[in-house]
């Protein structure tokens, strides 16, 4: 099989997962996810200020990547809410791993609590 067809860069796997979530917003998007956002209105509100157009481009791109779905739960309007699929759900080591490295190498930092969770 031809791998210019399957890879966009390079067969290196790190050089592909960063083709999906190598930006400055997309891990955070997927750290709101983990952490049990599913709105939009959710998801704009994290402190990071992301802008409405980045945050809907970006999860186009990880429904496309299949590391999101997207579900109606409002018909008129249309709304929806964001769930991580399997693919996405497996990126919580690397997030946890990232926040562990932060934790230690940037003092006075704090990980983000689960929705619900005080």
């Amino acid at each position: 099989m031809d791998n210019k067809l399957m890879f966009e860069r390079s067969q290196c796997p790190i050089t592909n997962g960063l083709d999906i979530f190598g930006d400055k917003w997309t891990l955070l998007i997927i750290r709101d996810l983990v952490l049990g956002k599913r709105r939009y209105q959710e998801l704009i509100s994290s402190p990071e200020n992301i802008a409405s157009n980045i945050l809907a481009h970006r999860l186009k791109r990880l429904e496309v990547a299949g590391l999101v779905t997207r579900r109606a739960y409002q018909q008129k309007p249309e709304r929806y809410e964001y769930v991580l699929t399997e693919k996405g759900k497996d990126l919580k080591p690397v997030l946890e791993a990232i926040s562990r490295w932060g934790t230690k190498h940037y003092p006075g930092t704090s990980v983000f609590r689960a929705v619900g969770q005080g």
